[in-house]
């Protein structure tokens, strides 16, 4: 049977994200609060929680903005995808989050990667991760990345049209190819189908293509968008994807991997739960690809295995009573802003809970004396909106706001515009997260 984590593939005490796991990294915090003196990222243990961890950094002279990434939590969501969706191997999309301790994490473990670009895949590749365990995700690939592709024997990725499949046979021949077809994504927060994805009724044109070319196609692949909030969707895509099996089957090629894409949720709400997403989609498998039936099942998660490992703080910098309401109200300035971390706010549609901390003694403020607030970005821009109405207690300047769940859309497209710095990261983990039994991985 397939197993989707090498059975001996599992972070011990000795690895290099583990190192130093086993006390309180007392390097000297620098300015970006995120780097030690030779410029490597680090981890602190001394903390039991990211929480915990601000309330010790912010002791620190230095006012930048910071990260604190929760090691622990990528590994705790690998684990879960496995024990919800033990027979998908999770192909981790990197532009998610390319952070190098979170790559190196899931590369320890067996987990494999979804790469868009010659960037992408030498970074995973510099991981010592196998090309075998990558995939090119790209329906449309500049000519210079699937020649570096072919170079570096990254073959297995995606088309959606002729265009694509000629560009693939001059570039790279060798390439083992999915069919990416459009499906239904109208309840997902990011829809992609308006962009990729060949219309199921073409399919067996496409495939007609890509046979007199003599290219090798080895499946379908899908995505009913990003953050999608409507279980169904997967089970209408499964059985859309096994309609073109079908149709492939009945003019002689018989493919072997089905790709189920992302859009899986980073946490759960009342509304929606990944275990429920998780039981629809197994149920369309066993339906449609049922065990034993020789087809390979892989997916493309990114949120959902690293948008509760990232933590942001960050400072308050001014403060203003507001000139734009009737309300009192007061406005709060912090360091990092939409152009920075908090870009998923325009790209990504995300909704973010401001948090207070007082300096004083670090704990967290409980006060009933809330009062209404908005959080603002530090550019010049008044696009620069965090939170337009919330809560808060009086801050100060100095005083420090945390914003939980930032993993996911966050620090991997965030600028420096009007020459603003970008947060700096502290990474945790505890030598126990990487101790499980290789069963508790491996197993399929």
């Amino acid at each position: 049977m397939f197993q989707p984590f090498a059975t001996s593939a599992h972070i011990s005490k000795s690895s290099p994200v583990a190192a130093n796991a086993n006390s309180l990294c007392t390097k000297h915090l620098t300015s970006s609060l995120g780097r030690s003196q030779d410029d490597t990222p680090y981890i602190r243990t001394g903390a039991a929680s990211p929480l915990e961890l601000i309330r010790m950094a912010i002791q620190d002279p230095a006012e930048s903005a910071f990260f604190v990434v929760d090691v622990d939590e990528v590994v705790n969501k690998l684990r879960e995808w496995q024990a919800h969706l033990p027979r998908v191997t999770p192909y981790y999309a990197v532009k998610c989050n390319p952070d190098v301790a979170v790559l190196q994490t899931l590369a320890q473990l067996g987990c494999n990667f979804d790469c868009a670009s010659k960037e992408e895949i030498s970074n995973v590749l510099a991981l010592g991760v196998s090309p075998s365990r990558i995939i090119y995700a790209n329906p449309c690939k500049q000519p210079s990345h699937l020649r570096y592709s072919r170079n570096v024997d990254v073959n297995l990725t995606t088309f959606d049209c002729e265009d694509e499949l000629h560009k693939i046979y001059k570039f790279n021949p060798k390439a083992e190819l999915l069919l990416r077809i459009s499906v239904d994504d109208s309840s997902a927060v990011c829809n992609l189908s308006c962009k990729y994805g060949a219309l199921p009724s073409s399919a067996e044109e496409l495939l007609t293509v890509a046979k007199r070319l003599g290219l090798n196609v080895r499946g379908v692949s899908f995505h009913v968008g990003s953050g999608c909030k409507e279980p169904s969707a997967f089970v209408e895509a499964v059985k859309s994807a096994s309609q073109v099996f079908t149709e492939a089957r009945q003019f002689g090629l018989r493919m072997d991997i089905l790709d189920v894409g992302g859009g899986f949720p980073g946490m759960d709400t009342s509304e929606l739960k990944f275990k429920t997403i998780a039981q629809r989609l197994n149920g369309a498998l066993d339906s449609y690809f049922p065990h034993g039936c020789g087809v390979r099942l892989i997916a493309e998660p990114g949120r959902f295995l690293v948008s509760s490992s990232h933590t942001l703080a960050v400072n308050v910098i001014g403060r203003k009573a507001s000139n734009t309401t009737s309300a009192p109200s007061t406005m709060y300035f912090v360091n990092d802003g939409v152009y920075g971390s908090f870009n998923c706010l325009l790209y990504d549609h995300a909704e973010v809970e401001a948090k207070a901390l007082k300096m004083g003694d670090g704990t967290a403020t409980s006060v009933p004396d809330l009062q209404a607030s908005s959080v603002w970005g530090p550019t010049c821009d008044g696009l620069d909106c965090i939170v337009p109405q919330t809560k808060l207690p009086q801050l100060q300047v100095g005083d420090w706001l945390y914003f939980e769940n930032m993993g996911a859309y966050t620090s991997a497209a965030g600028s420096r515009f009007n020459g603003m710095e970008l947060p700096g990261k502290l990474y945790m983990a505890s030598t126990s997260a990487y101790e499980s039994d290789e069963e508790s991985l491996a197993s399929a």
